[in-house]
């Protein structure tokens, strides 16, 4: 996918509102950039494909399962942010680094997204909430420690979307040594060697 296709998706999904929005975030994450180390330098030239479209890919997906999100991990608010900002969804953004938790707290309130956006400054196996509709992570972890980091906050019904590289097949296998599921992979809008792991009854095997 193009930069110039990357663009035109968002226009035709999400509107003039939803574009606006982006470009906003667009120019915060590239200043903020010059000041920390957000999205790898070589990326940039390539944003509105390798990270505003990677993350807003979700959202379709995420359609029947209404309600809050968590995003794990998120970094430079992708795709937390983005999802925040594209839709009216309450999400929860989960972010160690001290820096980074500054960084998402002032792109909400930039965004207009701050009522419905709270940054949690920590691990997501620290963070108490009742369990969310939907549970996001984007580069942070094999799906085995995910699942593990996460479990408080996820109940059967919650729909997991975790974009992977090529391991992404090979991650679920693993995985489902400790967990049950309903797993299966998707190929990302964004590049054909990206993919994208889908599940839902995340829970638990016991243990024989």
């Amino acid at each position: 996918m193009t930069e110039n296709e990357a663009r035109d998706w968002i226009a035709t999904h999400f509107g003039g509102v939803g574009m606006a929005r982006m470009e906003r975030f667009v120019d915060l994450v590239v200043a903020e950039s010059e000041q920390q180390n957000l999205i790898a330098r070589s990326t940039i030239a390539e944003i509105w494909a390798r990270h505003v479209v990677d993350s807003a890919q979700l959202i379709p997906m995420a359609d029947r399962a209404p309600g809050a999100w968590l995003d794990i991990g998120s970094g430079a608010g992708f795709p937390g942010l983005v999802v925040a900002a594209l839709t009216d969804r309450t999400v929860t953004l989960a972010e160690p680094r001290k820096r980074r938790v500054a960084f998402l707290e002032a792109a909400a309130d930039a965004l207009g997204t701050s009522d419905r956006v709270s940054v949690f400054a920590g691990k997501a196996e620290a963070l108490a909430t009742a369990p969310v509709a939907v549970i996001s992570a984007r580069a942070v972890a094999p799906l085995d420690a995910l699942f593990a980091a996460a479990t408080d906050s996820a109940s059967k019904e919650t729909l997991w979307l975790l974009p992977k590289g090529q391991s992404a097949r090979d991650e679920v296998a693993i995985a489902k040594r400790a967990w049950h599921g309903a797993f299966h992979v998707e190929q990302s809008l964004t590049n054909k060697e990206s993919l994208i792991v889908v599940a839902r009854g995340v829970a638990r095997r016991c243990k024989s």
